[in-house]
């Protein structure tokens, strides 16, 4: 018997280590620059605990860059190819669009509808939404919905003249990220769900509640979540889901009431909801092809749900943090904010009737550099993700990337890369005045990625940022409080860039 067990283990060792060697000698076998992977973890090691997806980029990137326009690396057990090389990414995110259309992110439509948008759909199921979901965001539904996010952009202000009071007994101390997040969830409830979310308010009101549980409290500790979203087929075949229960039942609830609401008393808002609406086709109960889901008759109640979801989802937590990590760099840099809020002033004291208008926003060409330098120093995305959908020759070289390799794209390192942005943790706005822009490469800056499969709300979300700063850049300076942290102290266990203690300024009157 010990002999048995004895060969079985030697067997079992010999399996693990053929397969080691089958998966993790990938890039050597290839002639890649890789980093040494650990078995089960790859080049995972860390993460979530001690590091951050933008840490275990960064690390890879300022080890292999300039020596190879490709570096492996390994998410798990899955094979991941780093383009650092921005010709190469032009070449893959326009050129190549075709080749690389996919994420290859996780998606179980069967047992978790809400994964089933957008940002993870693929192949024609994608380019169907896509095309559906385009004219929502045009700049004629912008102006619709601006006087909306301008009536919300008030309340902010309102609600921080009174934590401002508040707060005067603590040196005027504000943690900022939550009241943007507050606005930017009434901001999209209104306009995706068309409810009254309340969450100015009310802090503790179901909408803002439900958001924070989305970052705050996730359904798995990081490395599950890691492992899901690097191994996404797998992670399906296993039934897995990424959100809590009682989440994906709220926001099924949310969309389905409304919807029946709306039909049933013949509301129309105007908003993304009822742009919705109006795709599904009159056979709600679109046939689901395999476990994937059928756009050829339009959209499905989940499906509605799903983009509503992700709307609100990109749309609360993106803008919000852009918003804080925007006021935090201001506060540190007070000039920089003085001649921001002389432009906002000057811009709007000449309009017509002195009044914050779609177009002055457009004006504001300060206010435009400041944001853009806020999402360069601070991306909300550690790295773009991609899928090969056949084998790819990368140009010039003999390599054939194959079918089914992720792709990376790390966008926090080459923002802070200090060939293209010298001092690249000194904040300054003046690196997007034009000639600044034009001198640089076209794909040194993707916050939002890039071609046609860059982020569809792009235009939504900076002008909700936009119309929040300017809302409260009119009343309040900001500035350095006795419990702002200089460096900001970075939450790891989230994908998207977070701070683990949030954001605290000190907060005063104009």
């Amino acid at each position: 018997m010990v002999l048995l067990t004895i060969a079985l283990l030697g067997v079992a060792l010999a399996l693990f280590y053929n397969f080691y060697l089958n998966v993790y000698k990938y890039w050597d076998r290839r002639g890649v620059p890789y980093e040494r992977p650990l078995p089960i973890l790859g080049n995972m090691r860390g993460i979530g605990t001690r590091l951050h997806f933008r840490d275990i980029n960064q690390r890879l990137y300022d080890r292999f860059k300039g020596k190879t326009p490709i570096i492996g690396m390994f998410m798990f057990f899955k094979r991941v190819a780093m383009i650092v090389d921005l010709d190469l990414i032009k070449q893959m995110l326009i050129k190549d669009f075709n080749t690389f259309q996919d994420r290859g992110v996780f998606s179980n439509v069967r047992d978790e509808p809400l994964t089933g948008h957008l940002f993870t759909l693929e192949g024609d199921e994608w380019r169907s939404m896509r095309h559906k979901l385009t004219p929502v965001f045009t700049s004629g539904k912008m102006k619709h919905m601006f006087g909306v996010v301008v009536e919300v952009g008030h309340h902010l202000a309102d609600t921080m003249d009174k934590a401002v009071t508040a707060a005067r007994a603590d040196g005027g101390d504000v943690e900022i990220k939550e009241f943007c997040a507050r606005f930017t969830t009434d901001v999209i409830g209104t306009c995706a769900f068309g409810l009254e979310c309340n969450s100015l308010a009310d802090p503790h009101a179901e909408f803002r509640a439900k958001g924070r549980m989305l970052f705050e409290k996730p359904r798995h500790h990081q490395l599950v979540q890691a492992f899901i979203f690097t191994n996404s087929k797998l992670s399906k075949k296993l039934h897995m889901k990424v959100f809590p229960d009682d989440l994906s039942n709220f926001f099924m609830e949310a969309v389905r009431t409304t919807v029946d609401h709306r039909l049933k008393h013949g509301i129309k808002r105007n908003d993304f909801l009822d742009q919705l609406i109006e795709l599904r086709a009159e056979n709600e109960e679109a046939a689901r092809r395999g476990n994937g889901i059928d756009l050829s008759q339009g959209l499905t109640i989940e499906q509605m749900a799903a983009q509503a979801f992700v709307f609100f989802i990109a749309g609360f937590e993106t803008s919000s943090s852009t918003m804080a990590f925007c006021l935090y760099e201001l506060a540190l840099q007070p000039d920089v904010q003085h001649r921001l809020r002389e432009e906002i002033e000057t811009v709007i004291k000449a309009t017509a009737d002195g009044e914050l208008t779609y177009d002055a926003i457009g004006q504001m060409s300060y206010l435009e550099q400041v944001l853009a330098e806020t999402l360069r120093k601070h991306p909300i995305l550690p790295h773009l993700m991609r899928q090969t959908n056949q084998d790819y020759k990368v140009p010039g070289t003999d390599l054939v990337i194959e079918q089914e390799t992720s792709i990376i794209i790390p966008v926090h390192s080459i923002h802070h890369d200090p060939d293209i942005y010298p001092d690249p943790e000194r904040f300054d706005p003046s690196r997007f005045e034009p000639d600044a822009i034009k001198a640089r490469h076209q794909f040194a800056y993707l916050p939002f990625g890039d071609g046609p499969r860059n982020c569809i709300g792009e235009r939504f979300g900076k002008m909700q940022a936009k119309i929040g700063l300017i809302c409260l850049l009119r009343r309040f300076k900001f500035g350095v409080s006795n419990r702002t942290e200089i460096p900001l102290i970075l939450n790891n266990r989230n994908f998207p860039l977070a701070t683990k203690y949030g954001i605290h300024l000190k907060v005063e009157r104009v």
